[in-house]
């Protein structure tokens, strides 16, 4: 496998299907069935989920909520599809355990890297929900975060689109697909991989992210095992 230890960065919207609302559990099963096959082939795995399927703080904000308030919300949002995503991964036979940031037993277990650790070495997935814990910081940031605090090799982020392109391909037909590029060129082209803040932490913290189609799951499987199905951002010395 391309990686021994990785963070898989999945989107609420991608959790709700089609229209990218609610929970779609044919979907959220595909992604589990993807996630458990990778385990036991010996991939460690720490998952942050999103939850704009559900709510999402900036659009609160726009219809009046506090933004912290609002923050707080899209946070909890996280922690129904990180649920979801984990009852699915055990039904695949391999055990997954939910965190949150702020302790929320029984609901879900307080992030502590030593038990995060023997999950993972142990053969099982972490789910990391709650965001970062603290409002203004998005998912993405708090996949950077726990990619840091996990020592992960690399990020995957798993999106709509098939990696990162010179323009929006959807306004753009002369938009192309990079392969690979280096963090600095991302920043200076202002390319939108990730927020600044995450991207900002994995440059400094030397974990490579890689963009990918995630809608169809097999692509987790292919990127692993080597195949060209994404973007590769990293530093030079890669």
């Amino acid at each position: 496998m391309k990686y021994n230890r990785i963070l898989l960065k999945l989107s609420g919207e991608a959790m709700g299907g089609a229209d990218g609302q609610g929970l779609d559990s044919d979907v959220i099963k595909s992604y589990a069935v993807e996630i458990a096959k990778a385990v036991k082939a010996g991939v460690q795995i720490g998952i942050v989920v999103g939850g704009g399927n559900i709510f999402r703080g900036m659009n609160g904000v726009k219809e009046g909520f506090d933004r912290v308030k609002g923050d707080q919300m899209g946070m909890l949002a996280t922690v129904i599809n990180g649920k979801a995503l984990g009852i699915f991964i055990e039904e695949e036979g391999v055990k997954a355990e939910v965190y949150t940031p702020h302790p929320m037993e029984p609901f879900a277990r307080h992030f502590n890297k030593d038990r995060v650790m023997e999950v993972l070495k142990g053969g099982g997935v972490a789910i990391f929900t709650g965001g970062t814990g603290n409002p203004f910081f998005t998912t993405d940031s708090a996949a950077s975060l726990k990619a840091c605090e996990i020592e992960a090799d690399a990020l995957l982020k798993g999106t709509k689109v098939d990696g990162v392109y010179t323009a929006d391909p959807k306004k753009d037909p002369t938009a192309t697909r990079y392969e690979r590029l280096t963090f600095d060129k991302a920043l200076a082209d202002n390319l939108k991989v990730m927020d600044q803040t995450a991207f900002t932490m994995c440059k400094e913290n030397d974990i490579p992210i890689e963009v990918f189609d995630m809608t169809d799951p097999k692509n987790l499987l292919r990127l692993l095992e080597g195949e060209n199905v994404g973007t590769v951002v990293c530093n030079e010395n890669k």
